[in-house]
């Protein structure tokens, strides 16, 4: 699948000043887009991004081959995975072998072509996008005992902080975002985290 046309098949949802929101078609009638927009403003709120909570960001729940297709072509790693996030300031991480195609940006450069991203209109102006994959969000609050909505809200929440910078490479960058998801998440009455359950998961007492 060409990822310039599956990013711009959905029909645009404008939720609000500061998310937008974008459904695939199969899953629009499943897709929670108000706990979405809340979680990301919710992230938002607490990751400490220069514009604060106005931030313009932009959500795209897709499907597995689209997600997989992004994590090849931008991270080096084709395989499917749950949330991918898309800075305009950052190219982000390689995890392939050689260089990534997105070379090194230069000051107030977008890393992306315009045929591909923005997949949501005016989206550039802000933060960045975050793309999930439903299919792998449902699999996964399957196998951890619990909604497929509270799992999107937990990956869109954790999709945005890394927009404004935040990650888990060391111990102490772990902690933080583990923290930030959790205030994050607290409000919309969600009690899990997405690097809170990878550290059970590696001490070997996930579910």
């Amino acid at each position: 699948m060409a990822v310039g046309s599956a990013l711009k098949a959905p029909r645009h949802e404008s939720i609000g000043s500061a998310v937008a929101v974008q459904v695939f078609p199969a899953f629009r009638r499943r897709a929670p887009v108000r706990l979405l927009k809340d979680a990301a403003r919710a992230a938002l709120a607490v990751g400490g991004a220069a514009q604060g909570a106005s931030a313009k960001v932009g959500v795209v729940v897709a499907d597995d081959e689209t997600v997989r297709t992004l994590n090849a072509r931008y991270r080096g790693l084709d395989e499917t995975t749950d949330v991918l996030s898309f800075s305009w300031a950052s190219p982000g991480h390689w995890e392939g072998e050689g260089h990534s195609p997105l070379g090194k940006l230069g000051a107030g450069s977008s890393p992306f072509t315009s045929d591909v991203f923005p997949a949501i209109a005016g989206a550039r102006s802000g933060l960045g996008e975050v793309i999930i994959s439903y299919p792998q969000a449902e699999r996964q609050a399957r196998e951890h005992g619990h909604a497929t909505r509270d799992e999107l809200a937990l990956l869109v929440a954790h999709g945005v902080l890394h927009l404004q910078g935040h990650d888990h490479e060391t111990p102490a960058d772990e902690a933080r975002m583990r923290a930030l998801e959790s205030r994050a998440l607290a409000g919309l009455s969600i009690g899990i985290t997405l690097i809170g359950r990878t550290l059970l998961e590696r001490s070997g007492h996930g579910g």
